[in-house]
Parts: C-alpha cells; sequence; structure tokens
C-alpha cells in the first residue's frame, strides 16, 4: 500500500466541510488522537527560563488505553520534575535509572495501575508514556524545566520547541523488532532511530491540539526592549506574552528579548548541606582592535531534501554571504551534499584563493543549488576537514549550513572526536524546528558558534553575527585561576576552554569547596598577541536553579564524551540522581497506586505530530511503503517504516567500511541483533574538471561587462517565470554582486539587498535591473534621470 501525498488545496478540497474532522479522520465526540492539550507556562527571570509543560491526553476508545508521545524539549533546559495528575489525584514521579525505571513502569500497567514515564533520546527528544488511561478519562503529565537563555549581542532568546521533524536515518538495518514505536527502521547508525521518528499527520488535517504558551518577564535589573516573537502570533500586555489561540505546535516558539549589556559577575550558589556549591562566571569580551589573521574557510551546504523552500532560498544566500566575508589573503572550499558532494566548477579539488574571480565563482555554482536526496552528513565533514590540513599558522574554520535533521547525531560526533584539534567548527542551522540540540553539541565540540535562522526575515541578522566570528576569536588560549576558592576540576562546563568571541558574553560553570567568597582571573590573549585578563569577585546567590544548569550542561558534556567510547554511564548517571536532573541514563516514572484496570494490557497509539511548518516534500522521491498494521493505527496519518521521508533511492554499497555500531542507553533490546548486510547510497566526491577561457580578466580581476552580459542573459531567459521564482533570481543575483563589490553595478547590488527587493514591486525591480546590467554591459555611463525615478520611487 501507498500513501499519496497531496498538496494543502487537494486536501482542502477533498475533505468533508465537518468541524474537527479532516480527510480519513475518525470523528468522535471526544476528538480522535490522544493528545488533547499542550500547555506552556514559563516565567522568565533575567537570563534565566522556569517552564512547566502540560500536556494533556484523552482516552477515546472504548479500551483502556497506553498513549507514546515523542516530543521536543530545549537542549540546554534541565528536567527537574515531572507530576502526574489523573481522577483528581496528583502522583509525584521518582527519578530512577533508566532500566528500573522502564521495569517499574510495566509492572505497573500490568497490575491496572495507571503509570507514566519521561525518557530522554537525544538531548532534545523525550519520549512520554501514559498507560491505562480509562476509556473517556483525561490524564494530564507536567514537566518542570529550568534553563539558560542564549545572549548575544545585546538580545535573549528564549526558544521552545514544539515537534520533533523527521530525520534522515543512515545506515543498515538491524535484525530484530524495532526498541521505539515510530516509523523510521532502526540501524547500524541509528540504533534508536525508531524512537525519535513520530509518526506525521497527512496534509489537510485539522488542529490536532490545543496549544497554549504563556510567558512572564521579568528583567532582573537589566534594561529592557523590544520584545518580539519569531514565528507565532501573540498579544502582549505589560511583561507578559501569550499566543493566540489556534496557532499550531508545528514550528518552534522563538520569543527575542532586547536587553541592554549586562555585567560580569561570578554568583556561588551554596548547597543547603555540605561546605560545597556552584559557581557561574560570566566575562564580558574585549572589542578586538587588530585584524583577523588569513583563514582557509570550507564552506558545506546541505542540499537535501528537507532543505527544500525557503530554507533552500535562506541557505544559498547566507552560503553567499560567508563566501563574501572572504579576502584576498584566505583561502576556501565550498562542498554542497546531500547523498553526493559536489564542488563548484573550476576551483579544483583543494582551497582557492579567495580572489574575485573564485568568490564569484562560488557564489555562482551555490545559486544554482536546489534541494533533492538523503542527507548524508557525515563524509562531507570529513572531507571538509581533511582539506582544512593541520598548518596552524591560518585560522581553520568550518561553516556548516544545514537544518539537522539527521538520526546519527552521536555517530557523527563520535567520529570527528579526534579530528577537530585546531579547527572552529560554526553551525547555521535553517528551519522553523531546527535540530538545535545537535548543532550546538557540534558547534561545542568545534569551539565554534552556533545560529540558528527561523525565517528569512531573521537571515541577515544571523549573518552579520557569523560575519563577525568566523575570524579569529577575541581573545584565545583561555586560562582560569581562583583566588580563595578550591574549584573542583572535574566539574567544570565546558571542560575544554573555548576561545573568547566578540559580542558573547564567555560563561564557566563549575563546582567548588569553601566558603562563599573569592574572584576568579580569566587570563587569555588577544587577536594582536597582548595578554588580556579580567578578575571577577564572587556574590552569594541562593538559586536552586543555578546548580540545575550546571547539572544539565554537565550531563551533556559527559554524553557527548560517553559517545566516543568514554566508559562513563555510572559517573552519569550518578550526577542525574544526586542533582535530580533528568539524562539519557534516567528517567521520571509515576505510579498510582490505585488499581483501575484488568490488567490485560492497554491499546497502545503513538501521538502523531504536525509536518513541519515551512517543508516542501521532494517532489521526485515516492513515498514508502506503509507496511505496519493499520488496526495498530489511529486513522490520519502517514506512519511509513523507512530510511525517511527525504532518502535517496538506494545505490550500490558505499566504498568504505561502514562504522561500528552505536552504544545505546540502558533499557535497550534485551537481546543483540545480527549486524544486516550493509545498504547505502555511493559516496563520491565530484570534482568538476576546470572550465576554459570564462571571460574573467588576468590577475583574479573580473570582467564586468562580461558578468553584466550574462547575467542580463539569464534574467531575459526567465522573463516568463512566476513571480516568486524571478524574485529568487533577484536575490541570488545582488548575493552574487555583493560578494564583488564590483564599482560598476554598485548602484544594483544596493537595489538588490534583501531589504530593497521586500520594499519594492517586482516589475520595478525587475526593469532597473536589465537596465544597470545592458548599461555595464555595452560600457556606458549612469543615466542620472533613470536613477533617480528608481531611487524616488
Amino acid at each position: 500500500m501507498r500513501l499519496a501525498t497531496m498538496t494543502e488545496d487537494e486536501a482542502r478540497t477533498a475533505a468533508a466541510p465537518v468541524d474537527e474532522a479532516g480527510l480519513g479522520a475518525l470523528r468522535t465526540e471526544r476528538g480522535n488522537l490522544p493528545l488533547d492539550r499542550l500547555d506552556v507556562r514559563t516565567a522568565i527571570t533575567g537570563l534565566v527560563a522556569r517552564t512547566d509543560l502540560t500536556q494533556e491526553f484523552v482516552n477515546v476508545h472504548r479500551e483502556p488505553l497506553e498513549a507514546t508521545y515523542i516530543f521536543p524539549l530545549p537542549d540546554r533546559a534541565a528536567v527537574v520534575r515531572m507530576a502526574m495528575i489523573a481522577d483528581g489525584r496528583t502522583v509525584e514521579a521518582d527519578l530512577q535509572e533508566r532500566g528500573a525505571a522502564r521495569e517499574a513502569y510495566d509492572n505497573a500497567i500490568a497490575a491496572g495501575q495507571r503509570a507514566s514515564i519521561a525518557e530522554e533520546e537525544r538531548p532534545d527528544v523525550f519520549t512520554m508514556r501514559v498507560g491505562n488511561i480509562l476509556p473517556g478519562e483525561r490524564v494530564s503529565v507536567t514537566l518542570s524545566l529550568v534553563g539558560p537563555l542564549a545572549f548575544e549581542d545585546g538580545e535573549a532568546t528564549y526558544r521552545f520547541p514544539l515537534v520533533v521533524a523527521p530525520r534522515y536515518v543512515p545506515g543498515a538495518p538491524l535484525d530484530g523488532d524495532s526498541v521505539g514505536d515510530g516509523w523510521a527502521l532502526d540501524t547500524d547508525a541509528v540504533p534508536d532511530a525508531s524512537r525519535i521518528s513520530p509518526p506525521v499527520l497527512l496534509p489537510g488535517f485539522p488542529n490536532p491540539l490545543r496549544l497554549s504558551i504563556d510567558v512572564d518577564i521579568d528583567a532582573a535589573g537589566l534594561p529592557l526592549g523590544d520584545v518580539r516573537s519569531s514565528l507565532h502570533a501573540v498579544q502582549k500586555a505589560e511583561n507578559h506574552v501569550s499566543v493566540l489561540p489556534d496557532e499550531r505546535a508545528n514550528r518552534d516558539f522563538v520569543l527575542r528579548l532586547a536587553y541592554g549589556a549586562g555585567a560580569q559577575s561570578l554568583a556561588l550558589a551554596p548547597d543547603a548541606e555540605g561546605d560545597e556549591g556552584t559557581y557561574r562566571l560570566t566575562v564580558l569580551p574585549p572589542e578586538p582592535d587588530a585584524p583577523p589573521r588569513p583563514r582557509d574557510v570550507v564552506l558545506l551546504l546541505d542540499r537535501s531534501g528537507s532543505m527544500g523552500g525557503w530554507k533552500m532560498v535562506a541557505a544559498r544566500r547566507a552560503a553567499a554571504r560567508i563566501v563574501d566575508t572572504l579576502g584576498s589573503q584566505d583561502r576556501f572550499a565550498v562542498l554542497a551534499f546531500d547523498d553526493r558532494v559536489e564542488t563548484p566548477e573550476s576551483l579544483g579539488s583543494g582551497l582557492a584563493d579567495g580572489t574575485d574571480r573564485n568568490r564569484y565563482r562560488a557564489v555562482e555554482h551555490l545559486a544554482r543549488v536546489e534541494a533533492r536526496g538523503g542527507t548524508e552528513m557525515l563524509e562531507p565533514l570529513i572531507e571538509g576537514l581533511r582539506l582544512l590540513g593541520t598548518d596552524n599558522a591560518r585560522d581553520r574554520v568550518l561553516v556548516l549550513v544545514t537544518d539537522g535533521q539527521v538520526g546519527n547525531e552521536d555517530q557523527i560526533l563520535r567520529t570527528l572526536s579526534g579530528t577537530l584539534q585546531g579547527v572552529r567548527v560554526h553551525a547555521v542551522g535553517i528551519d522553523q524546528a531546527v535540530n538545535a540540540g545537535f548543532l550546538g553539541r557540534l558547534a561545542i565540540a568545534g569551539g565554534g558558534r552556533c545560529e540558528l535562522v527561523e525565517s528569512e526575515d531573521r537571515l541577515d541578522e544571523a549573518m552579520d553575527s557569523i560575519h563577525r566570528r568566523i575570524g579569529a576569536p577575541a581573545v584565545s588560549g583561555v586560562t582560569i585561576a581562583a583566588e580563595g576558592l578550591t574549584l573542583l576540576d572535574d566539574t567544570r562546563t565546558p571542560a575544554k576552554l573555548a576561545d573568547i568571541f566578540t559580542g558573547v558574553p564567555y560563561v564557566v560553570s563549575g563546582r567548588y569547596r569553601g566558603p562563599v567568597a573569592g574572584a576568579l582571573t580569566v587570563r587569555g590573549t588577544t587577536r594582536d598577541g597582548s595578554p588580556w585578563t579580567a578578575t571577577v569577585t564572587a556574590e552569594r546567590h541562593d538559586s536552586t536553579a543555578l546548580t540545575a544548569v550546571w547539572a544539565r550542561a554537565l550531563l551533556r558534556d559527559l554524553e557527548d564524551q560517553y559517545v566516543t567510547g568514554a566508559p562513563l554511564e555510572q559517573r552519569i548517571t550518578g550526577i542525574s540522581l544526586r542533582f535530580g536532573v533528568l539524562c539519557r541514563f534516567t528517567a521520571f516514572v509515576a505510579v498510582d497506586s490505585r488499581v483501575v484496570t484488568e490488567g490485560d494490557g492497554p491499546r497502545k497509539v503513538t501521538q502523531p505530530v504536525e509536518s513541519p511548518a515551512g517543508w516542501e516534500m521532494p517532489k521526485a522521491v515516492p513515498p514508502p511503503p506503509l507496511q505496519p498494521t493499520l488496526a495498530s493505527m489511529p486513522i490520519g496519518y502517514a506512519a511509513p517504516r523507512s530510511a525517511g521521508p527525504f532518502a535517496a533511492p538506494a545505490a550500490a554499497a558505499p566504498p568504505f567500511a561502514a562504522p561500528a555500531p552505536m552504544p545505546m542507553a540502558p533499557g535497550g533490546p534485551a537481546v543483540q541483533r545480527k549486524m544486516a548486510p550493509q545498504r547505502g547510497f555511493a559516496r563520491r566526491l565530484v570534482l568538476p574538471e576546470p572550465a576554459a577561457a570564462d571571460g574573467f580578466a588576468g590577475g583574479g580581476g573580473l570582467d564586468a561587462r562580461t558578468l553584466a552580459t550574462q547575467e542580463a542573459a539569464r534574467l531575459r531567459e526567465a522573463e516568463g517565470r512566476p513571480e516568486y521564482e524571478r524574485r529568487e533570481l533577484l536575490e541570488d543575483l545582488g548575493s552574487r554582486l555583493a560578494a564583488l563589490q564590483l564599482p560598476e553595478l554598485r548602484a544594483l547590488a544596493d537595489a538588490l539587498t534583501p531589504q530593497g527587493i521586500a520594499a519594492r514591486p517586482l516589475a520595478e525591480l525587475w526593469e532597473f535591473a536589465l537596465a544597470e546590467l545592458d548599461r555595464a554591459a555595452g560600457g556606458g555611463e549612469p543615466e542620472p534621470q533613470q536613477r533617480k525615478a528608481f531611487w524616488k520611487r
């Protein structure tokens, strides 16, 4: 059986006009899916957010129900509490070792008791199971979180993800039953793929749940400016923000707060008992006064199927803006990847000089990149690091532009762990439901920064930040010395002190022993080789949030070390249980002592999620066959068991050995499964031959006449295309001209900025662009009256 994907217009036409029903959906008086409500209540104090997430489940069936929900949470937030409410009774959950928690849950369900369990699959992906919900009954589960707000360039960001987007799952399928209830098969590269792949609702399905988000803001003494929501419609009342009714949980909730510049601080939070506590050091970076060193930059552009639509347009523009930062002293390479890796023509197989000619070739190649196959991310990362080599006389930088929608995050980090020495990795995440957890982990491992772009409106702002940080950091070689404090070194996070970047407060936390007094001194070297020092005196803060945020950060660091093969399971579990913070080796479990069923086994339903906003399904990839039995599935969503909705067609086996199976968290399958025969995609690096005569002037310069002639011909060929395609052509042309900075076409480059394109009718821009290109192609002078008329309009 195959499911044919319909457009939204087709679905609206075919669906019956019945309230609360969608195409193929069952209609009942109580609804049609187990998850009925999501309620997010957040209190922001300064740069810390405390959030209560309530999930309310309802049983619309005639027998007891077990509901499974795969959902996201902020990747840096600590889950510190869980409570279940059923039939007027509140049951507080216990944090236990994961295997013990699963056993307690399974035993309770078998005994006919209500129970719930929350488990971490990834730093930002979790699973909730709620069992023995009686017919017609509602059961709600509340998770309490505490986490830091990202802060840079005078703006704090509160991001709460609402949907787990489909992720590409590479590798060979494993024998035996899957360990989860998702649509993906477990593979040697992603042995828990079935636990991170919730089924996805069909197009045209009505809003499946009630979503409410309320945020209270206390600036805690910081000057508070504008507060804006990027993706959801909200209403504001003083320092309270709430999402309007009928908004959907198909994209991240992103709230940006304009804070004034903060201050350096050293906060000490002593434990209630004993002589230990938690410290958090915040240092403001200096403004660099020396130019960056020559750079070697490798740009990786994700062109896989999930990048279709606005994301591909934004990714091309982002990549072109990065090329624009390069100078003649720099060297670079551009790799576009899906299940293959391709480079621009004429740039060869190594690093090219950052001349006008080479930058133009790179930007022109990027303008033609379209989304297509599967996200085979590991090989281009390895190839990019190989190109950067080991030349420590130059800054070595790798920039990854992607939505991050892969399932083999642990495999990637484990494989790259020994090859990142001396290389800074920056990640640019483009999506409305971005895989922020993975991109943040990769940037931390590479000592770089992660910028998230949830819309085209956000792109220019984010790229300005990347431009400032793609070069040398403001301070490197950082060390920290304590005065009057005993720091417990094995508790510091990050364990490896990173460099300090302009505009980003430098934050280090850990545990200390001794009196609540003292100071920390941070030392390093600026760009020009001068020593730099900052000393911060300690202040007491009686806040449990400080300890929870530190514990979560340390657990994340240790989990990343664990996937590289370090034997850290017992230590991770011990820290999680001691400080009450959920991790991959523990779970929250709540069991109601009352027996409510006969213990025959409840009906199992996996809650489907919405397709992420802004996604386009690739036209060339047919939907995979539907394999699970329909009797076990709620109607109204697609649940294919396959390599994923964006898989490329299978090809020959890869020319290199498959990585070893990934380690799994406790509580996985009870039996060892044999490795299935290797399958995958043909992986090859496509390096076109250098082009012949190309119209470029000698010495790395660019002939503006030839360029203008080519670009004018390109526009005239597109005269009959749809308006949105012609706007994209102008956007791409603007990116190329901005990179080249040719005096003859400066006026056109100024007109084709993103702001200029958005502000003017397409017909005016098109006419002006052709006039300027024709003038430059003929070598004529500008017509003052024509330009004045354009800029006046």
